[in-house]
């Protein structure tokens, strides 16, 4: 856990540019107008604590037409007291979506680009799991939290000057008599509510100071549970069929008591934030009354005098008492700070690994040719494992290439041509501004319509009906033309054969003129990946095609073999 000045300095880094972005103006407005929102109500809390002072001093009096008076002015408070409040609220929560939309777009962009979310996987160096409970939940409780407590921590700092001085007159002048000598102590009631709320806080502090370890550890367990159960609901199917639940069941409950142990020790934590709260609570009901008491006995002060006191006590008393008013939120808050600086940490650093010149890293270029070559290529593991070592090749447009052996080592190199595996050496040549096919094994289906799964990553409109229904007439998929329009999350409802030949269907909608294959037709029958791969070389009989399969039955259709 970084120190306290540390950890400021990268949340303001990471965060406070979004106050000088693009929409500067604006959101230096709605800043401003929260403060002003902000000052209105120090202005109404004073306001009630004068009205509350004539309010007794009337009932004091036994004053008819002054209690009515106080009754008007009542009304008029309670009327600002709600506008105020409903323009503060709506001002507040402009502020928080607004931010959390900018810092989301900022870590979202930076995470979802050029394959960082594949490769961030293999960092080991920061804490940075579950990005999507980290981008979804934490940038919430980062942004909404930080305003929240800003704004609690300037109106209790607004709080604090504009009572003290209330306080300060109405506290008068109290002779200390020591026996040998008579001092004059001016304004003892700040004294005693300074001291009082300073003990009270850093008391409260040290009970609080665990609660902010075990929230930290808590959101990473919930986290991980939720993470497991999404896994296991994405892939429900798979387990099914092999009868994993049990297996499954003692993996989540694991999970789950890993909570559950965290959680007793959050709770132990709160417990003595509550307990000390409860008695805290008690204490400032009736502390100010019991010190401010004596002068009103004494017929120094008016009783609309000595309900004032009382409030201005307060009211100092909880503007001092902040950090312990706080200690879940701060705590809450932290947690879900470190937790989005951990996962920028970790993309900051793939971002520095890639960009500097080190043997250890393949380099990708795009000179202006026709083919794609792999010269003295080595591809390691991110433990510096030799995976494939000195490969060379080159293969022209229009060659067709079967890549056969183990899996592992095919798939880093498809990675490493698509440029999302950085770790070896050598030199991968990408033919320029000929963009390359990519077909994995399943194809990516995000949820929606057939049309959208089909036209991606392109949009809906990028292709027109005809074009789609043909397509899927030649990849034999005839039974799904009417429900193109229909929403289904489709990587679910459609086979594994169903989806690899609706990958073949986006190829042929794209044409590209290079295609990598990575055991993209092993879900269909010997004689449908031959007609399947007889379809793709004569629709794109220019494209160049690297396979990788161990099946032999698409052997015919390449110029040559190489075995990994």
């Amino acid at each position: 856990m970084p120190g306290s000045n540390d950890f400021f300095l990268q949340f303001i880094r990471l965060a406070g540019p979004y106050w000088n972005s693009e929409n500067k103006a604006v959101i230096r407005q709605q800043t401003l107008f929260l403060i002003l929102l902000t000052i209105l109500q120090i202005v109404l809390a004073v306001v009630i604590t004068e009205w509350n002072s004539a309010l007794f001093n009337a009932l004091e009096n036994r004053s008819m037409s002054d209690l009515l008076t106080q009754v008007g002015f009542l009304i008029i408070i309670f009327l600002a007291s709600m506008a105020v409040t409903m323009a503060h609220l709506k001002m507040k929560r402009q502020l928080q979506i607004g931010w959390r939309n900018w810092l989301t777009s900022k870590v979202l962009g930076q995470w979802m680009t050029e394959g960082k979310h594949c490769q961030v996987l293999h960092i080991h160096t920061s804490d940075h799991d579950n990005p999507d409970g980290r981008i979804a939940e934490d940038i919430r409780i980062a942004c909404d939290e930080a305003i929240g407590l800003c704004h609690t921590l300037v109106y209790s700092v607004l709080i604090l000057i504009s009572f003290t001085k209330i306080l300060w007159t109405l506290s008068g002048t109290v002779i200390l008599d020591l026996g040998i000598f008579e001092t004059p102590i001016y304004g003892y009631l700040v004294w005693i509510a300074l001291l009082y709320a300073f003990s009270a806080s850093l008391l409260g502090w040290w009970v609080g100071r665990p609660l902010t370890v075990h929230t930290n550890a808590l959101q990473t367990a919930e986290a991980n549970f939720r993470f497991g159960l999404v896994k296991a609901r994405e892939n429900s199917l798979a387990i099914a069929l092999i009868h994993g639940e049990a297996n499954e069941r003692s993996h989540l409950f694991g999970l789950f008591q890993e909570i559950k142990h965290v959680y007793d020790y959050q709770t132990h934590a709160w417990a003595n934030i509550l307990l000390f709260n409860s008695g805290y609570s008690v204490i400032s009901m009736a502390f100010p009354v019991l010190v401010t008491a004596p002068r009103f006995i004494l017929g120094s002060i008016t009783l609309g005098a000595l309900m004032q006191s009382v409030q201005a006590f307060q009211q100092i008393a909880s503007a001092l008492s902040w950090p312990v008013n706080n200690i879940a939120g701060i705590a809450q808050w932290r947690a879900s700070v470190e937790r989005v600086l951990g996962l920028v940490k970790a993309l900051n650093e793939l971002d520095q690994e890639s960009s500097r010149p080190d043997p250890q890293r393949i380099q990708i270029e795009k000179p202006d040719q026709a083919s794609l070559e792999l010269q003295d290529l080595c591809i390691l593991k991110f433990n510096g494992e030799v995976v494939i070592s000195a490969f060379n090749e080159r293969i022209n447009m229009g060659d067709r290439v079967l890549i056969s052996g183990d899996a592992a080592r095919a798939a880093k190199l498809f990675k490493a041509i698509a440029g999302i595996w950085p770790w070896g050496h050598g030199r991968i040549i990408l033919p320029d501004s000929d963009p390359m096919f990519f077909m994995p094994p399943r194809p990516y289906l995000p949820d929606g319509t057939l049309r959208t799964s089909i036209c991606y990553p392109a949009p809906d409109s990028a292709f027109d009906s005809t074009t789609l229904e043909n397509i899927l007439r030649l990849v034999g998929m005839d039974e799904f033309i009417a429900q193109l329009d229909q929403n289904d999350s489709w990587e679910k409802a459609l086979s594994r054969e169903e989806q690899q030949r609706l990958g073949i269907a986006r190829l042929l909608l794209n044409r590209p003129k290079w295609i990598l294959l990575q055991e993209a037709l092993d879900s269909l029958s010997p004689q449908d990946e031959i007609d399947m791969m007889r379809l793709i070389c004569q629709e794109l009989p220019d494209a160049g095609i690297l396979t990788y399969t161990n099946q032999p039955s698409v052997e015919p259709f390449h110029d040559r073999r190489l075995h990994l």
